[in-house]
């Protein structure tokens, strides 16, 4: 991410550091046996051997938790468009990747959806890292030329389409072929 994107985010020393992220790789296996609703920060805590309480000195919430795992997956794996490739198909590559990243499991996709579409303000901050991120990628697969309004039409598409998988509605395949109908609508000249 371009340093005109990047957020300040607290400094944390290596065992900090290392502490926060054995919380944050507990998460889909937590989720994953406990569920969204059974899923809390005491048990990503117990699941990553560190005690509640210093699990709630980095994390306010369980959706704080989740929106950073989501961040830090967004960050580590969604891959720059291939700048050989025309337009629309450098778009559907970073709109297959997030679809991709968000939908790997069911219950991590709803509770992305919740700790992204809530209001806790430590949750925010790592849904903003995540929207700059992911505009940052779709201006760089449309290119300089590309027209106004088309990444904010993209990003309406793409939060939506996610929104309703998150619900259960759509699952990875049918985001895909959603998203690509969309696009294709939208960069059809």
């Amino acid at each position: 991410m371009s340093s005109s994107t990047e957020l300040p985010r607290r400094r944390l020393s290596p065992a900090q550091a290392e502490t926060v992220a054995r919380l944050c790789a507990a998460v889909p296996a937590a989720l994953a046996e406990h569920g969204v609703d059974g899923f809390t920060v005491r048990v990503a805590a117990r699941a990553a051997g560190v005690s509640p309480a210093t699990a709630y000195t980095y994390f306010s919430s369980k959706n704080h938790l989740i929106a950073e795992v989501f961040a830090r997956r967004v960050e580590a794996e969604l891959v720059g468009p291939d700048p050989a490739a025309a337009p629309r198909e450098r778009v559907l590559q970073v709109l297959t990747g997030l679809v991709e990243l968000v939908l790997i499991d069911p219950q991590f996709a709803t509770a992305v959806n919740t700790a992204l579409l809530g209001h806790e303000s430590d949750a925010q901050a790592a849904r903003l890292r995540v929207g700059l991120l992911i505009r940052a990628r779709l201006l760089e697969a449309l290119g300089r030329g590309a027209p106004s309004g088309l990444v904010e039409s993209v990003e309406l598409a793409y939060s939506g389409v996610l929104v309703q998988a998150g619900m259960g509605y759509l699952d990875v395949e049918a985001s895909k072929a959603a998203l690509t109908r969309a696009v294709d609508l939208m960069m059809s000249n």
